[in-house]
């Protein structure tokens, strides 16, 4: 039987920075950011897919961020910000920077870390996304994850 993949969304720094769950049950994470007023759509978002994300035709595994309306003069700060703290290769594509080969981090702690750091870099609000595949219901409450943020996602 094919346990579902669940998703949690809209979860803050502090709801993600007391979860403890099995790493190895986290197929992806996601910390978008936000700069006021919403209506300009001016964000970057910094994810992790545990089987790479896809360039072209392949998987680039590490962690990658993508920007929108950001000016190009705070793009490097960023950048350079993730590649000495988690090492990898950089390679832009677009609006989308991967750190090749970078450190992968998956635990609530090493996430919340991440968004605490970045809000203050990006002067913007952090939302957090973090997916599981084949996490029991029981896995899923002693965790500490919030069912109010669980957005099951259908199989088939």
């Amino acid at each position: 039987m094919c346990m579902p993949r669940m998703r949690y969304w809209k979860l803050t720094i502090e709801d993600v920075e007391k979860l403890s769950y099995n790493e190895s049950k986290v197929l992806n994470w996601e910390i978008k950011f936000t700069r006021e007023p919403e209506e300009d759509a001016k964000f970057v978002g910094v994810f992790l897919y545990k089987n790479g994300t896809p360039k072209d035709y392949e998987a680039v595994k590490g962690i990658t961020y993508y920007y929108n309306n950001i000016d190009l003069k705070e793009i490097p700060e960023i950048t350079n910000y993730l590649k000495k703290k988690y090492g990898g290769k950089v390679i832009e594509k677009g609006e989308r920077v991967f750190l090749e080969g970078s450190k992968e981090i998956y635990s609530g702690k090493e996430i919340a870390e991440l968004a605490q750091e970045l809000e203050s870099i990006l002067n913007a609000k952090a939302v957090i996304t973090i997916e599981f595949q084949d996490i029991s219901e029981q896995e899923q409450n002693e965790s500490g994850l919030p069912e109010a943020k669980l957005l099951p996602i259908p199989t088939k």
